[in-house]
């Protein structure tokens, strides 16, 4: 009998498999003996394929990860997406018929019909590409569905050596590789249906670049979604899925070489295997290739159109750090860019626009004097939920476009989450000194010496580190000497030597407690410092941590941790676990009405005043200054909203408050942008009145000065303690009392004062002398007395008449007795005339 043809005998045994279910089950018996009649696989493939694997279940495909915020009626707003690759998976029917439809004309017409691997294209493929020495095709949907399976496997591999192994078993032009593919693809079809593996081809193919699967490759190259393709636009997808960089689309140079593979392959294989009707296919051919490039919102630049980047940024930052999301960061930031969650968040746009609106206006993204950076946070009191995060540059994490008017550097945040190492707070920090004084049982009526002075830091206690030593003389703003005041007055005007006086009566390691009981640490993770000077605000802070401290004043005392996101609903619609705020008392309710009592008079009537929206909304407050005006702040709050506004220098010390920025001082553009903003968050949120303040800590207990004259220092201090007083000592004054004793105090003998005020005691140096009494005495008698005190010189008026000098009596003086009169003093003595000696 005459020798058929290969062809013809292959031919045969294609068509003894035509059928799915019989091709799966005999193509393993088939496919070795034809591979081993042409000779074109050698014993030690034929023997592979008997011991390979029959099994591969697909895996969840990498997507992108959408980032949302809520708008006014709390539907989510895109943010961005974050992906390695551009991927959203999408079910069956959400894909044109007509990209189905291609796509197996094209690359594997008798798709339905074979069991995995097409027995005759598979062996005319070998032996052709065996004679032309190049590797083997003829590759079912099927068996690149394998292929694609296994080079995704490869590219989430994190070790790159691993990775390229992987990626090049899975790729290399081999015999071997393909018998690997061909008994993957015949398990494949025994366990899903043709659809399921047409599905999954189309979803995990690539597209070229960074787009994979038939919806993100709709969208970017023609801004539509996969159900709504047309046949040319089908067409021309399906035709780069042999060689996705090199007829991709969104390259100009590549449209010719398309619209060849479009027309001669893709519509014409659509047209002989009768997927299209001639009318459709001249139509289609006719019809140029017209992209329509719809780039996906990319990364957190994307959000910038909102000022939303350095938000976004902090989010991603988020998901690196928290072990939540995985053991380490690699592996939660790999998981994060493939894993297509939905990450909803806490930020309200319409307070991230009016925060970005209100930044623009009044703080300049760049600016000639200095390199100007200012940040806006709002954080939501009882819940931590991060509602706002503005600043006055472009988020930007390309090196290459740097420019002054754009940063990848979150000024906002710590340092672990994309910002800086942190500004110093300067006096907004007097909080948590407020604080701790009202733990101890103070009260803001007390009063202290806000005066300039120089204190010595061995008297203040610090019960972690011992007290330091040397001495400390800060300076008040402006130079101001506003002399002995109330607390709730040291905290309405900021008056520095007031609140050191106030850390010399406090333990400063437990004043560094209170601190960090509110949330408080530095930017940079170092921990927070307890000098005498950091009572002023010389720790380096984010304004997100002073906006989350200041909302516990807000919530009662109550500190919620910063949380920026709500919800994160995985690929497959299941709710994931998500960080939670963890709320913790910082000070009692009560301490924590007191606060916002002396806070309301900063805004109402204080440092602060310029930043009061004065909207009918009670708001409480603190401003901050550094040395040398380089950062300035406001930090405030209503019930419902506290946020935190820095402007400074980024990095040098160039005075704001000496300078003009956008025609306004530079000092001030802290309370222009919190009044403006505030003024329309208040028009969306509200708030209400404060907690009533107790009377124990506006008042305290009023106590009667005890009379103090007259004693020494020492007896004095006693006298008073003992009387539940403090007392500090003003320089000596000129009196009569003895020198080196009390003089006088303030307040004074018999005054009230609340219990634990400072009363300053006034020494006398002993300079003045008591007037004496000499009415009667004669003049002689008198002049020797004053002379004994060293008072003089002396004259006389006489009542009518000459004045005799000798002899005669006092009738009054000049000053009265009982005055104090200095040495050196004229003194005038009022005599009668002596009488005159009887005559005889």
């Amino acid at each position: 009998m005459a020798q058929r043809p290969i062809g013809s005998a292959l031919g045969a045994l294609g068509g003894m498999v035509g059928l799915a279910v019989v091709a799966g089950v005999l193509v393993t018996a088939l496919v070795t003996p034809a591979l081993a009649v042409t000779g074109l696989a050698t014993s030690s493939s034929i023997g592979m394929f008997e011991n390979l694997p029959g099994y591969i279940k697909p895996d969840r495909l990498a997507e992108k990860t959408n980032i949302y915020a809520v708008d006014g009626a709390s539907n989510p707003v895109l943010l961005a997406s974050v992906f390695d690759q551009d991927r959203e998976e999408v079910g069956w029917d959400q894909i044109s018929q007509f990209a189905k439809d291609a796509v197996v004309a094209t690359e594997d017409p008798r798709f339905y019909t074979h069991g995995g691997v097409d027995l005759a294209s598979a062996a005319r493929a070998a032996i052709e590409n065996t004679v032309e020495s190049e590797g083997p095709g003829a590759s079912t949907i099927s068996m690149q569905y394998v292929r694609n399976i296994l080079v995704q496997r490869a590219t989430e591999i994190a070790d790159e050596g691993e990775r390229e192994a992987a990626f090049d078993d899975a790729t290399k032009t081999t015999i071997d590789r393909k018998l690997k593919e061909m008994k993957l693809a015949i398990g494949l079809e025994k366990e899903y249906s043709k659809d399921d593996i047409l599905l999954g081809y189309l979803n995990i193919a690539s597209f070229g670049g960074r787009v994979y699967g038939i919806q993100s490759a709709a969208k970017y190259y023609f801004g539509v979604n996969a159900s709504e393709l047309t046949l040319p636009q089908a067409a021309s997808l399906i035709a780069t899925v042999n060689e996705p960089n090199g007829l991709r689309i969104d390259l100009a140079e590549n449209l010719d070489a398309n619209t060849a593979r479009r027309n001669d392959d893709v519509l014409a294989a659509m047209l002989a295997e009768h997927r299209i009707t001639r009318a459709q296919h001249d139509e289609a051919v006719a019809t140029p290739v017209t992209p329509v490039i719809t780039p996906p919102s990319t990364g957190c630049q994307s959000a910038n159109g909102i000022g939303a980047g350095f938000f976004c940024d902090y989010v991603t930052n988020i998901v690196r750090n928290d072990p939540a999301f995985g053991t380490d960061a690699e592996t939660r930031w790999a998981d994060f860019k493939t894993g297509g969650y939905q990450i909803y968040t806490s930020l309200d746009v319409d307070l991230q626009q009016n925060a970005q609106n209100v930044m623009n206006e009044y703080v300049p993204m760049a600016s000639e004097v200095l390199d100007l950076g200012a940040s806006l946070v709002t954080v939501q009191p009882g819940t931590g939920r991060v509602l706002a995060m503005a600043q006055n540059k472009y988020f930007n994490q390309d090196p290459e476009v740097a420019a002054p008017d754009n940063t990848a550097l979150n000024y906002s945040t710590d340092f672990d989450h994309g910002g800086s190492t942190g500004f110093q707070v300067g006096s907004t920090y007097k909080m948590f000194v407020l604080a701790e004084w009202l733990r101890n049982g103070r009260s803001l009526s007390e009063v202290v010496n806000g005066s300039p002075q120089r204190f010595n830091q061995a008297s203040f206690a610090d019960s972690c580190n011992g007290a330091a030593s040397g001495s400390y003389a800060p300076s008040n703003d402006g130079g101001a000497n506003p002399g002995r005041v109330t607390v709730t007055t040291a905290v309405q005007d900021s008056v520095n030597n007031a609140f050191v006086a106030m850390a010399q009566k406090l333990d400063q390691c437990a004043i560094r407690k209170t601190a960090e009981a509110f949330g408080v640490h530095r930017a940079d993770g170092s921990p927070l410092t307890e000098y005498v000077a950091d009572v002023l605000g010389t720790n380096e802070l984010a304004p997100l941590t002073m906006a989350a401290a200041f909302a516990a004043i807000a919530n009662n005392g109550t500190y919620c941790s910063p949380v920026a996101i709500d919800r994160i609903v995985d690929a497959g619609g299941e709710e994931l676990p998500v960080p939670v705020s963890t709320c913790s008392e910082a000070v009692a309710p009560e301490i924590a009405a007191a606060m916002a009592y002396a806070m309301t008079r900063v805004v109402t009537a204080g440092s602060g005043t310029l930043s009061d929206p004065d909207d009918g909304i009670p708001h409480i407050g603190k401003t901050g200054t550094t040395d040398l005006e380089k950062d300035t702040w406001f930090v405030g709050s209503s019930t419902k909203l506290t946020t935190a506004v820095w402007v400074g220098n980024v990095q040098g010390t160039v005075s704001l408050r000496h300078n003009t920025i956008a025609g306004r001082n530079g000092g001030d553009l802290r309370h222009h942008v919190w009044r403006e903003y505030m003024t329309i968050a208040d028009s969306k949120y509200g708030g209400d009145a404060f907690p009533e303040a107790d009377a124990a800590f506006v008042r305290g207990s009023q106590l009667r000065v005890p009379d103090v004259t007259g004693l020494t220092e020492d007896d004095a201090r006693q006298r008073l303690s003992a009387s539940g007083f403090d007392a500090d000592v003003a320089a000596a004054i000129d009196s009569s009392v003895p020198g080196g004793r009390i003089a006088a105090s303030t307040p004074a003998t018999g005054e009230s004062a609340s219990a634990g005020s400072t009363v300053t005691l006034v020494p006398s140096n002993g300079a003045l002398r008591v007037m004496p009494d000499v009415v009667g005495q004669t003049t002689a008698a008198a002049t020797s007395e004053l002379a004994a005190l060293q008072l003089g010189p002396v004259t006389f008026v006489g009542v009518s008449g000459g004045v005799e000098t000798r002899g005669g009596t006092v009738l009054g003086s000049s000053p009265a007795a009982g005055v104090d009169v200095r040495p050196g003093d004229r003194i005038a003595l009022t005599v009668a005339p002596a009488a005159a000696p009887a005559g005889g």
